[in-house]
């Protein structure tokens, strides 16, 4: 089910909010995770039973890592460990793997083997980072264990982070999920729908129409495409996926604050960056976070050999790409990132010192737009194609529709000029326009407004997708 749907905005969310803020405290856990279930049962109802065991493993592997010390506990956490990667394996690798060995087969005269494709549940890959990150923070003693089921079902169920995240730690929610009182207030319910409103705005109003031309360029055979159209078609590209990931981390911020609880930010006007390693302290900052705290630092961190450390950094974003998707593609693209951090230790931070700002986030954005041409094309011999196409410099002039304008100009400025003439600051979305709304009454007028908008263009068009979904 997608926040974006009418389904969602018209009959799902006002009826669970209204159930959830006249209940008592004590039934709101239990009937979110009732609905956190029936939610994800509306996309993929074949893995719920799936997803509901492997959290009930997951629950007393932590139980055990609680009470077990020495290499007992080890070996709880790595038995949970090994559990969750396979799940993970299994059913977003297992084709991809399959795949690339009977290609080696072929090669090599072999007969390819049969196999039964697995189908990949919705949400896989947020799901199974928060079961490790619930086990590892119970081994690293920074929370003590959930002692209830249900409480500890709706940390990995909640429905707002459940599909595409931001990834929530367990660490940071354990509190909230226990007691929350003080945060379920009519200034955050109201808070949180702007948040929504704003979220559904970026998703519906920017990210669809540049989706629906971004997929028509992308999709064009070589020989029609033009230097134009596929500069045209990366640059929609680029800003689709941000105003997308964001605009879904936006909606799934204000629900869950207007449940009372706080998640963390995901974004911060990342295309400002002035080189890569501050493009990802800037980009879907809760995975960067994770993959550093659980991965890079397990690896050894900084604390190890300079050729170790680049190493490190190299297989950890190539993790990274793999993690987003099983194609050849997004592995470049986590190698190409990996790359760059890389280059901007050794000398490319202190080589672009001398240019200026502007320059510098300008390099770093055509960085950043190269590489997503790997991360949407569906094969590494596209990519390259389609930056030959875009390396060739032969403009030709393009019709654009006047809408199609008026949104690249839009998407432009909501990502260069609000945060570059804010001095690059954190903020929320709620709170730039908080200046301009003013009081509650207001604010609630600028949610009916924009949902109102959104419903009409979400009813008149079949393109609506969700980049992130399937990962």
């Amino acid at each position: 089910m997608l926040f974006s749907s009418t389904l969602f905005l018209l009959y799902f969310l006002p009826v669970f909010l209204t159930i959830y803020f006249i209940i008592p405290a004590k039934a709101k856990n239990p009937f979110t995770l009732f609905v956190s279930i029936v939610f994800f049962a509306w996309g993929a109802p074949k893995f719920v039973f799936v997803l509901a065991a492997a959290v009930m493993v997951d629950f007393f592997i932590a139980q055990f890592i609680d009470k077990s010390e020495g290499k007992r506990r080890v070996t709880f956490l790595t038995i949970g460990v090994v559990f969750n990667v396979s799940v993970l394996l299994y059913f977003k690798y297992f084709n991809f793997f399959m795949d690339n060995a009977n290609s080696l087969f072929e090669i090599m005269g072999m007969h390819a083997v049969s196999f039964t494709r697995v189908a990949l549940p919705i949400g896989i890959s947020f799901f199974v980072f928060h079961e490790l990150s619930y086990i590892i923070d119970v081994y690293r003693r920074v929370k003590p264990p959930m002692k209830n089921i249900v409480n500890y079902g709706l940390y990995i169920f909640l429905f707002p982070q459940l599909i595409a995240g931001p990834i929530i730690r367990f660490s940071e929610i354990a509190d909230q999920i226990n007691d929350r009182k003080f945060q379920d207030t009519v200034d955050n319910r109201i808070l949180g729908l702007f948040r929504f409103a704003i979220g559904l705005a970026k998703k519906v109003l920017i990210a669809n129409v540049l989706g629906a031309e971004a997929d028509t360029i992308f999709k064009l055979p070589y020989e029609e495409l033009s230097s134009t159209s596929a500069w045209i078609g990366a640059l929609c590209y680029t800003f689709q996926i941000y105003f997308d990931f964001s605009g879904y981390s936006d909606m799934a911020i204000g629900i869950a604050r207007t449940m009372g609880f706080i998640f963390p930010e995901n974004f911060n006007h990342p295309y400002i960056s002035q080189n890569i390693t501050e493009f990802w302290r800037r980009w879907h900052m809760s995975l960067s976070r994770w993959m550093r705290d659980y991965l890079y630092i397990s690896l050894g961190g900084n604390k190890v050999s300079v050729p170790r450390m680049y190493l490190n950094l190299c297989l950890v974003f190539l993790l990274s790409g793999f993690w987003h998707g099983a194609q050849w593609t997004f592995i470049f693209w986590g190698a190409y990132h990996g790359l760059f951090l890389v280059l901007d230790r050794l000398f490319l931070i202190k080589l672009t010192e001398r240019i200026g700002k502007i320059p510098r986030i300008i390099l770093t954005f055509f960085i950043t737009v190269i590489g997503w041409v790997f991360f949407r094309s569906e094969t590494i011999s596209q990519a390259f194609q389609f930056l030959r196409k875009m390396g060739s410099f032969s403009f030709e002039e393009l019709f654009l529709t006047p809408h199609l304008k008026t949104v690249l100009i839009a998407a432009g400025s909501l990502s260069f000029l609000v945060p570059f003439f804010n001095s690059g600051k954190t903020m929320a979305a709620e709170s730039v326009l908080a200046v301009s709304v003013g009081r509650s009454a207001m604010k609630i007028a600028v949610i009916l407004v924009i949902m109102i908008i959104c419903v009409g263009e979400i009813s008149g068009s079949s393109f609506n997708p969700f980049i992130y979904f399937k990962f």
